[in-house]
């Protein structure tokens, strides 16, 4: 009779350095989906301010409230995302998505024009958002 010997891994212990590595990595992450949360909300409440213009009595208060909370959502995850991404590299990304995001509101919402000349500087700018942040 022979016998079997059963053997069962044990997941090895991080070292500390690469368990903070991580963390860090998780970190940076979590920033930059706060940043492109906070220029989301910058779309949501220039679409606020856009539903505003035509709207008039208790209509035109609820428009103006909702853009009050996405201002103060916007601005409240700018300043977070600045505390770890530096400030030059989040304000053109955070105003880029706004930017972005309004004009292409604008277009499928409000249906303003899309030429091809406000198509090709958005797409620039979009290429610019990309850019600063493979460079940061």
């Amino acid at each position: 009779m022979s016998l079997i010997c059963i053997t069962f891994a044990t997941p090895k212990q991080e070292s500390p350095a690469i368990a903070a590595a991580l963390k860090k990595g998780a970190m940076d992450i979590m920033h930059w989906i706060i940043l492109i949360v906070a220029g989301l909300c910058e779309v949501g409440f220039t679409y606020c301010l856009g539903r505003a213009r035509t709207a008039t009595g208790v209509e035109w208060w609820s428009w103006m409230a909702g853009f009050i909370v996405f201002t103060v959502l916007s601005m409240g995850m700018l300043a977070k995302a600045t505390q770890h991404i530096p400030l030059g590299t989040a304000y053109p990304v955070w105003t880029g998505i706004g930017a972005a995001g309004t004009v292409l509101v604008g277009i499928l919402v409000f249906h303003e024009p899309a030429t091809f000349w406000r198509l090709f500087f958005i797409t620039t700018l979009v290429a610019s958002i990309i850019g600063l942040k493979a460079l940061s």
